[in-house]
């Protein structure tokens, strides 16, 4: 069996080469296609004017090339100076600016310190307030306690109010009202003597309350002719 499968194997590789063959013998007996381009070739006159306007061209090129690097040069002569002070500015700047942050911390300490002073100013205004209002309140006390001498000012004052707030009637009634006229001066008397009222006296009457205002006056009727 095992003679049998190589023997298919062999048959079957001769097989693929004798097709292989053919198609190479088929390629080569086949003519070769190509496109025939248009146009004509230029003339040895014609390639060497264009080599020439080439090299033209080339060194116009390389002539425009150093003058840039020319320009190159002078612009780095010239910012090389620049470059330096900047470098030194750049340094300068930096020194600046630890100087500043120097200078903010000191008035952030200098402010720190004034808050403080300023609390403590506020707390002793603070207690010489209220010592004052101590003080104040001790003299009021001290002045509030009276002497002999103005216990006896002020009775003698109490009793005047009192003499004068009451009023002795006829009948020998003393009372703290206003007293009323009980006679009068007639005017046509040439003795201007007073007489009294008698049982008619006048009324007077009281002062008129807060009630008033909600009573309304009221509008005169006309008169009838």
């Amino acid at each position: 069996s095992s003679e049998i499968s190589f023997s298919f194997k062999v048959f079957i590789l001769f097989y693929k080469l004798s097709e292989a063959r053919d198609k190479t013998l088929e390629g080569l007996n086949q003519a070769v296609e190509y496109k025939e381009l248009k146009g004509k070739d230029p003339s040895m006159m014609e390639l060497v004017k264009k080599v020439e306007q080439l090299e033209l061209k080339i060194t116009e090129r390389e002539n425009q090339l150093m003058e840039k690097e020319l320009l190159v040069d002078q612009v780095t002569r010239l910012s090389n100076p620049i470059r330096d002070q900047v470098e030194n500015c750049r340094d300068v700047g930096l020194l600046l600016a630890k100087k500043l942050n120097e200078v903010r911390t000191n008035i952030t300490n200098t402010n720190n310190r004034l808050m403080g002073v300023t609390a403590e100013l506020s707390m002793t205004q603070a207690m010489v307030l209220s010592q004052q209002q101590q003080i104040k309140e001790k003299e009021l006390q001290v002045s509030s306690v009276p002497n002999h001498s103005q216990l006896i000012q002020r009775d003698s004052t109490k009793k005047l109010a009192e003499e004068e707030e009451w009023n002795q009637l006829p009948n020998g009634v003393y009372t703290t009202a206003e007293p009323r006229p009980n006679a009068y001066i007639p005017t046509n008397d040439p003795l201007p003597l007073p007489k009294p009222y008698g049982a008619h006296a006048p009324f007077k009457p009281s002062q008129p309350g807060a009630n008033m205002r909600h009573i309304r006056k009221p509008a005169p009727e006309p008169m009838e002719t």
